[in-house]
């Protein structure tokens, strides 16, 4: 096939046969691995759920303990993660080390 000698109309046709043509190609090789995983399932015993499981993911919850103290101020924690404080960043501007603000 000569793509140089077809028009944009043809060319744009043919890009949107394409793009449906791999999207049905892939939903039957994604329908075909399925059935071959659940057959090889099947066919040791094994019940597809314990294969893949409940899907759900379980994000890490709780809290992280302080690990910085503003000295002016007990009030004000930072864990270490996320944006600076000001108060912390007040003191590194100052040339103080971080390790004094240590929990």
């Amino acid at each position: 096939m000569d793509l140089s000698n077809m028009s944009s109309a043809d060319l744009r046709n043919l890009q949107e046969q394409v793009k449906r043509e791999l999207k049905q190609r892939e939903s039957q090789d994604l329908a075909k691995a399925r059935e071959q995983i659940l057959a090889i399932a099947q066919s040791v015993g094994v019940p597809l759920k314990d294969l893949v499981g409940s899907g759900a993911v379980r994000a890490k919850t709780g809290s992280v303990a302080p690990r910085y103290r503003n000295p002016a101020d007990a009030t004000q924690l930072w864990t270490g993660r996320g944006r600076q404080p000001k108060w912390v960043k007040d003191w590194l501007e100052a040339g103080k080390d971080i390790a004094g603000l240590k929990v």
